[in-house]
């Protein structure tokens, strides 16, 4: 068998199976995504983010006992370094937060808490680290980048909460911190997407976890992963009110323009988190406002499922979500990377627990085998 016979390149990897996992399941035909077998959207209607994380790393949801041993251990972690702090006040005020996290967790990879050899057990030891000092470093890049002086987060409050503290000093209502922390529950996790896949294949060269997550980080960015909420709050902003939407979407069809917000790789028949997203945009819409970017995305909704039977995916809700809760634009994407850290981590560490080596091949498509002329000859 020739090797044009035995290696055909699937491009994007589409149809590859690449691994074993028993982190998530994504299921299109049912338009279904389960955690450790427990289905997504009834983990963001009953459970915290801490709990999902913490179902994440160990498999099973915690108990009572469990769970406070997890929140304290991560609320315990919150600080960052007053060297990192430094750090983070000389970044260039026009840096893009995704790059400004990507460095944060790069110069966390240097400190003595996330030193020695990568194991299954250390990842997720140094991984509760990092979901407790990203979401810091998150909210101190906001805040740096408007003028104004860093919060120091509270011990006392959740993950969500907390969140909202350092980045704007106050805690909203409970309805509020309830939809994002329900996001960040959505966010968490989907099976081998761009970023995870990029981490395990990092952590397989036996890596270190901080490498894994800021070349995960940098996968996030994209505008063809992760940085499609942010794109869909720009769309929607342009489009500008619901008498345009049907008008403008016509004229991007015909021009062949991507809509940011719709498809999915996996998903044909719809994204399984986007009824619980839209529920709470709903939610937080009538507690800012904010109803016209509901009924913008509505139109579009309908007319591109109409139109090209083509089905929004997670990003679509959330953008108006974190743009009514007065999140900067371009804070969504680091928002997505919090969230996903849990997951992350669970990856990173699966692939440690019976690791090899992740080196595909290549279908070779370029010249045929051929000499080398003398320089004389070459026109």
């Amino acid at each position: 068998m020739s090797d044009s016979d035995q290696y055909v390149a699937k491009k994007g990897l589409e149809g590859v199976v690449f691994d074993k996992t028993t982190i998530s399941h994504v299921n299109p035909a049912e338009k279904s995504l389960y955690y450790r077998g427990y289905p997504v959207a009834e983990l963001a209607a009953n459970c915290s983010y801490e709990e999902v994380a913490y179902v994440l790393f160990h498999g099973e949801l915690p108990n009572k006992e469990q769970l406070s041993s997890f929140s304290e251990r991560e609320r315990a972690a919150r600080e960052l370094s007053p060297q990192l702090l430094e750090v983070l006040q000389r970044f260039p005020a026009t840096a893009h937060p995704m790059d400004a996290i990507r460095t944060v967790v790069s110069y966390l990879g240097m400190e003595p808490d996330f030193a020695g050899v990568e194991t299954a057990e250390s990842a997720l030891e140094k991984g509760l680290l990092l979901l407790a000092k990203v979401p810091t470093a998150i909210a101190a890049t906001q805040r740096l980048r408007r003028g104004e002086k860093v919060i120091s987060p509270r011990p006392d409050l959740s993950l969500a909460d907390n969140f909202f503290h350092m980045v704007f000093g106050e805690v909203p209502a409970a309805e509020t911190v309830k939809a994002f922390d329900g996001s960040l529950i959505l966010y968490a996790e989907h099976s081998f997407n761009a970023s995870t896949f990029s981490a395990r294949v990092i952590i397989s060269t036996q890596s270190d976890l901080c490498g894994a997550i800021t070349g995960a980080i940098a996968a996030l960015k994209g505008n063809l992963h992760g940085g499609a909420n942010e794109a869909v709050m720009l769309m929607l902003q342009e489009i500008g009110s619901p008498e345009r939407a049907k008008t403008w979407l016509q004229e991007k069809l015909a021009a062949k323009e991507k809509i940011m917000g719709f498809g999915h790789r996996v998903y044909r028949y719809g994204d399984s988190r986007v009824e619980t997203m839209s529920r709470f945009r709903e939610q937080v819409a009538k507690q800012y406002g904010g109803q016209k970017w509901v009924d913008i995305s509505e139109i579009l909704q309908a007319e591109m499922i109409s139109a090209k039977k083509i089905y929004p995916n997670l990003d679509f809700p959330a953008g108006p979500v974190y743009y009514l809760m007065g999140f900067d634009i371009d804070l969504f994407t680091p928002i997505f990377a919090m969230a996903r850290m849990a997951g992350w981590v669970a990856h990173v560490a699966e692939q440690l627990s019976d690791n090899r080596l992740v080196r595909p091949l290549a279908e070779y498509v370029g010249p045929a085998p051929r000499s080398v002329p003398p320089l004389s000859d070459r026109d």
